[in-house]
C-alpha cells in the first residue's frame, strides 16, 4: 500500500477535474457525492498507508517516492516526490478523514445552491492541495501545496461574491497571506544557498551543522511565512472575515487545512528550531498573545460563526505556544483533537444557522435544544471538549501544551491559563445563548440583527438552501438538519470525545520525526497540580457563564465593552496605517504619476511632434517655381560659401 501513497492526493485531484468537465451535467447532488467518494477513497488509502508504515521498525518509519522530474535550472533538481513518515501520515489521516465528513456536510448544506457543482470542484481542489503540502517531500511542493489552499481560500471564501462583504473577505484573506508567503520564499533562498537542496530529507538532516545565525534567519523567515497561513499577530485579520463564505468552507479552513499549515511546517523543521533557541522564544511569545488577544474578541461577539473564529486564532496560538516550548508533540496533539472539536462546531453553527434560516445572531435564538436535538448535543460535545473539561479531548492536548509552558517560562503558563479560562467561557456563553434560556427568536423584531446591536448592516450569510428569503423571526420554527449534515456531527462528536486515547500512542508515534524529542521533566506531584489548576480554571470560565447568561448576575454591557466588540480596533487601526496611505498612494499614482507624469510625457511628446510637423508642412507648397527658387537660393549660397572658402 505504501507505493499507493500517490493516490491520496491523486483522488481529490480526479474528482476535481471530472467535476470541472462533467458538473454541470451532474449537478446536485451528484456532484457533492462523487467529490465526497473522492476523499472517502483518499481516506482509505491514508489508512492503508497508515498500517504499512506501523509495521515498520519505529527508526525506519519513513518512505520517499520520486514520482518524476519537475524542473532542473542550474543547481536545482526538482522532482515531484512524497515523503511518508509518521507526520505527514498522520497530518493525511486527519486532512482527508474531517475533510471527507465535510465534503459529506455540504451536500445537504449546498443543496439548492445555483453553483452547487463549482462549490465540489473547489473543494476537492482545496484537498488536493493541502494533501500536497503536507505529504511534498521538498520545501519547495510544500510551497507549491501552500500556494494552492491559498487560492482555494479566496475562491471559496469569495464564493457568495454577489454580497460585497464576501468578495472583500476573500480579497483580504489572499493579500495579507501574500504577505506571510514573502516569508516561505525568502527562507527557501536561504535555504538552497545554504544546502544547495531544498528537500526535507538531506537539509533537515544537516540541519545541526547550521551556524546559530543562519538557523534563526531560516527559522524567522519561515515563522513569517506561518503566522500568515495560520493567522497569528499581527497577520491573523483574514481568518475572521473568512466566515463570509459558506460554513463548510469555514470548518474545512479551520479545522484541516490551511490553517494548520503553518503549525505543520514549524514542527517539520524541528531540526532547524531546535538550532535557534531564541527564535523558539520568539514563536511561543507571539503564540501565546494571539492565544490571549483572540479569546478576549470571542468573548463579546454575537454572531455565532465569529466566536468561532476568533476562536480558532486563540487555539492556533496555544499551537504555536507548544511548538515554541519544545513541546512538538502536544501541538501536533492538539492540531488532530481541535480538527475534530473545532470541525463540530463549525458544523454544528452550520446547522444551526440552516434550522434558524440563515440567523447568525446568538442573541436572536434561544432554546434550541428541544428544537434540534441532534445539533444540540453534538454541539455541546464539541463545547465541553474546547473548553478543557475532562475526560474530553481538549482537556489532555490543551493541559500539555499549558506543561510545556510551566517548563517554558511561568509567565507564558499564567497568560495561557487565564486564556483557558476565557475560553470556557465563551464557549460556555455561546451555548447558553444557542441551546438555553427563551425562545427570543419568537419575538417579531423589524430591526436586522446588526440593527439591534448599533453595527453596521450586512446580508445574511446565506441566501440559498433552505430558508434563502426569509429571516428567523416572526412566523416559523427551527428545525434539525437532514441526515447528511447530522451524520458528519454525530461521527466527530464521538472523535472529540475520546480523541484524549491518542494521547500516549501519538507520543510513541511522532518521535522518530523529532530530532530531539521533548520530555516533560517536572515532578508527577507538579503535574497533577497544575492539572488540577487548568481543570478548576475551565470550571471557573463554564460558572462565569452561567452566572451571567443563565442567572443574569451581571449586566450585559459590563462583560462585553465596545472595544472587544470591535475587536480592539485593529482593523480601523490598519485601516487607517495601511489601507488609507495605500489608497492614497494608489489615487497619486493614478491621478498624477499616471495621468500628469507618464501620460503626459507621452502626450506632450505626440503633441510636440505634432506641432512640428505643422510648422513643416508650411515648406511643401505644392509649386514647383518655389522649389525651384529654393533650389536657386541653394545653389547662390552653395557658391559664395566656395568663393568665401577660397578667398
Amino acid at each position: 500500500m505504501m507505493h499507493a501513497v500517490w493516490l491520496i492526493p491523486a483522488l481529490p485531484l480526479a474528482g476535481f477535474l471530472i467535476l470541472l468537465a462533467t458538473g454541470r451535467k451532474l449537478g446536485d447532488p451528484k456532484a457533492g457525492y462523487l467529490a465526497t467518494a473522492m476523499m472517502v477513497g483518499s481516506f482509505i488509502v491514508a489508512v492503508g498507508v497508515f498500517f504499512d508504515l506501523m509495521g515498520m521498525p519505529g527508526e525506519e518509519r519513513r518512505f520517499e517516492q520520486d514520482l518524476f522530474s519537475w524542473m532542473a535550472v542550474g543547481g536545482l533538481d526538482v522532482h515531484v516526490g512524497f515523503l511518508v513518515d509518521p507526520l505527514s501520515v498522520t497530518m493525511a489521516l486527519f486532512v482527508t478523514g474531517v475533510g471527507a465528513l465535510i465534503h459529506l456536510y455540504s451536500v445537504g448544506y449546498m443543496h439548492g445552491d445555483e453553483r452547487y457543482p463549482t462549490f465540489f470542484v473547489y473543494l476537492n481542489l482545496f484537498a488536493f492541495s493541502m494533501l500536497m503540502l503536507v505529504l511534498a517531500d521538498s520545501f519547495l511542493l510544500t510551497f507549491l501545496g501552500w500556494e494552492g489552499v491559498g487560492a482555494c481560500s479566496y475562491f471559496l471564501i469569495s464564493f457568495w461574491f454577489e454580497r460585497p462583504t464576501a468578495a472583500t473577505a476573500g480579497k483580504k484573506a489572499f493579500v495579507v497571506n501574500r504577505v506571510g508567503d514573502f516569508g516561505f520564499m525568502l527562507a527557501m533562498f536561504l535555504i538552497f544557498a545554504t544546502f544547495g537542496s531544498l528537500n526535507y530529507v538531506p537539509v533537515l538532516e544537516e540541519a545541526g551543522t547550521l551556524a546559530k545565525g543562519t538557523a534563526s534567519a531560516i527559522a524567522l523567515l519561515l515563522f513569517v511565512g506561518a503566522v500568515g497561513k495560520s493567522a497569528q499577530l499581527p497577520l491573523y485579520v483574514w481568518l475572521p472575515d473568512a466566515m463570509e463564505g459558506p460554513t463548510p468552507v469555514s470548518a474545512l479552513i479551520h479545522a484541516a487545512t490551511m490553517v494548520t499549515a503553518g503549525v505543520f511546517l514549524m514542527v517539520r523543521v524541528n531540526p532547524i528550531l531546535d538550532m535557534a533557541p531564541g527564535v523558539l522564544t520568539i514563536i511561543a511569545t507571539i503564540g501565546c498573545l494571539t492565544a490571549f488577544f483572540a479569546a478576549t474578541i470571542a468573548c463579546a461577539q454575537n454572531d455565532i460563526k465569529k466566536v468561532l473564529a476568533y476562536s480558532t486564532v486563540s487555539q492556533l496560538g496555544y499551537m504555536f505556544l507548544a511548538v515554541g516550548s519544545g513541546a512538538y508533540i502536544a501541538a501536533i496533539f492538539h492540531m488532530v483533537t481541535h480538527a475534530f472539536f473545532k470541525a463540530l462546531l463549525f458544523l454544528g453553527a452550520g446547522s444551526v444557522i440552516h434550522g434558524m434560516h440563515d440567523e447568525q445572531d446568538m442573541k436572536r435564538m434561544g432554546a434550541l435544544r428541544k428544537w434540534m436535538p441532534i445539533t444540540s448535543g453534538t454541539f455541546i460535545v464539541g463545547w465541553l471538549a474546547i473548553a478543557g473539561v475532562p475526560p474530553f479531548s481538549g482537556f489532555w492536548s490543551k493541559d500539555d501544551i499549558l506543561l510545556g509552558a510551566w517548563e517554558k517560562n511561568r509567565l507564558l503558563w499564567l497568560i495561557g491559563l487565564i486564556t483557558a479560562l476565557m475560553t470556557a467561557y465563551y464557549m460556555s456563553r455561546q451555548v447558553f445563548l444557542v441551546f438555553y434560556g427563551g425562545e427570543r427568536w419568537k419575538k417579531a423584531d423589524s430591526r436586522t440583527p446588526a440593527e439591534a446591536h448599533g453595527e453596521p448592516d450586512h446580508e445574511p450569510a446565506a441566501t440559498v438552501g433552505a430558508a434563502g428569503d426569509h429571516g428567523a423571526h416572526g412566523d416559523f420554527k427551527p428545525h434539525e438538519s437532514p441526515g447528511t449534515m447530522a451524520a458528519p456531527l454525530v461521527v466527530l462528536a464521538a472523535l472529540a470525545a475520546v480523541a484524549g486515547i491518542l494521547k500516549s500512542p501519538l507520543e510513541h508515534w511522532l518521535e522518530p520525526v523529532l530530532a530531539h524529542p521533548h520530555h516533560f521533566t517536572s515532578p508527577s506531584g507538579t503535574k497533577l497540580g497544575l492539572i488540577l489548576v487548568t481543570t478548576v480554571a475551565a470550571l471557573a470560565g463554564v460558572g462565569i457563564a452561567y452566572l451571567i447568561w443563565m442567572r443574569r448576575r451581571v449586566k450585559e454591557g459590563a462583560v462585553e465593552p465596545e472595544v472587544l466588540r470591535r475587536a480592539w480596533y485593529v482593523d480601523e487601526l490598519y485601516q487607517k496605517v495601511v489601507e488609507a496611505p495605500a489608497r492614497a498612494f494608489a489615487n497619486f499614482s493614478a491621478f498624477f504619476v499616471d495621468a500628469k507624469v507618464i501620460d503626459g510625457t507621452v502626450n506632450g511628446v505626440g503633441a510636440l511632434v505634432r506641432a512640428g510637423g505643422s510648422r513643416l508642412r508650411t515648406v511643401q507648397s505644392g509649386f514647383v517655381r518655389n522649389y525651384a527658387l529654393a533650389v536657386a537660393v541653394g545653389a547662390v549660397a552653395i557658391l559664395a560659401y566656395a568663393v568665401a572658402r577660397s578667398a
